[in-house]
């Protein structure tokens, strides 16, 4: 246990040191100079973890994002990233908004949040069913798709990985994020304030498609689709196979 523990310190370690951002570029730490609707979502609570998801209180957005000054660190909390396919087994893809205060202006999957600690539906454990309430919230406000078009039971919940990222230096950073695939037609009506773009992606162009990006991408985003992404949507029909749900992945 102390040698996996070491092991996934050192990973942790080495992405804090993959941050190229100078001082001169970090964005100041203080919410308030910040888009304000950008700004009060960060008062939120999300569910600190431990490194097992293990869930251990609660925190603001803001101080699950920001970096220790001193330390670099961020604390670890539960979080989700969504990938939406259709009928024809495209690949939704978004633009962050500039607005954003993590990782603006980046392209990621359909859907990256967190489940709330202030909602109690949001902090159940079976199934995974705090998490799919919080996606179909998040997938509701961010894109703007219909509440009554995805259930929770419409998600296949197929693992949960453990990332780091110091971002900018200022905000970061460190999840348990569950990863939700969904494949079905829905109705788009993107909230302005976090998405300026939507497109489809087709599986044998996501390579030169990413390539042709005017914008980075965001790290887990970036990660997934390096050690999984494409693995899983060539069996988009069989994803049943692929869970694992007892083990949390770490790349």
């Amino acid at each position: 246990m102390l040698t996996s523990r070491l092991n996934i310190w050192s990973r942790i370690q080495l992405l804090r040191k993959c941050s190229t951002i100078s001082l001169s570029q970090q964005k100041h730490a203080n919410i308030e100079i910040h888009d304000p609707l950008q700004a009060h979502a960060l008062k939120e609570q999300c569910i600190l973890v431990d490194e097992q998801d293990k869930p251990i209180g609660a925190a603001t957005k803001a101080d699950c994002h920001r970096v220790h000054p001193g330390t670099g660190d961020v604390k670890l909390h539960r979080a989700f990233s969504v990938f939406l396919f259709n009928s024809k087994g495209e690949m939704l893809v978004q633009r962050r908004s500039v607005h954003k205060i993590t990782f603006p202006d980046t392209y990621t999957n359909a859907c990256c949040s967190h489940p709330l600690y202030d909602i109690e539906q949001e902090r159940q454990e079976s199934n995974a069913l705090g998490i799919r309430l919080a996606a179909q919230r998040r997938l509701n406000y961010e894109l703007g798709i219909p509440t009554n078009e995805i259930e929770p039971d419409n998600f296949n919940y197929l693992t949960r990985i453990h990332y780091a990222n110091t971002g900018d230096g200022v905000w970061g950073e460190h999840e348990i994020d569950y990863i939700l695939f969904l494949q079905k037609d829905v109705t788009l009506k993107p909230n302005a304030n976090e998405v300026s773009e939507v497109r489809y992606l087709k599986r044998e162009e996501i390579d030169e498609a990413i390539a042709k990006f005017s914008a980075p991408l965001t790290p887990w985003f970036a990660l997934i689709l390096r050690h999984r992404l494409k693995q899983w949507w060539d069996n988009l029909h069989r994803l049943k196979q692929f869970e694992d749900l007892k083990n949390i992945q770490r790349f």
